[in-house]
């Protein structure tokens, strides 16, 4: 039995201190996870405590999709075409997609 902690299914608490583990999964690991919380909170009852702990591993999830999405975004380069040519360009969301995403 290992003692590195391991990220919990939607059903299972994640440990505290499983910070680590939850850094380690991946973007698509990370929402699949997240899915599988909103779905148990949705389709089934689960007692208080219960909800409260899905809920609060549920915006962890969240938190962390966000901040991977934003490392992404970093090291997107736009290709532009003008009048010299093609040149590469940092990506640089339109500032009206970023205050439409944040009033989701």
């Amino acid at each position: 039995m290992s003692n590195k902690p391991e990220a919990a299914g939607a059903g299972e608490p994640v440990a505290k201190g499983s910070a680590d583990a939850l850094q380690a999964l991946s973007f698509e690991e990370a929402m699949e996870k997240l899915e599988e919380i909103v779905s148990r909170l949705e389709h089934s009852e689960v007692p208080l405590e219960t909800a409260i702990e899905l809920y609060q591993q549920g915006m962890a999830l969240s938190r962390l999709c966000g901040q991977k999405l934003e490392q992404v975004e970093k090291r997107i380069e736009m290709i532009v075409e003008d009048e010299s040519g093609l040149q590469r360009k940092p990506f640089a969301p339109l500032q009206g997609d970023v205050d439409a995403d944040k009033g989701e």
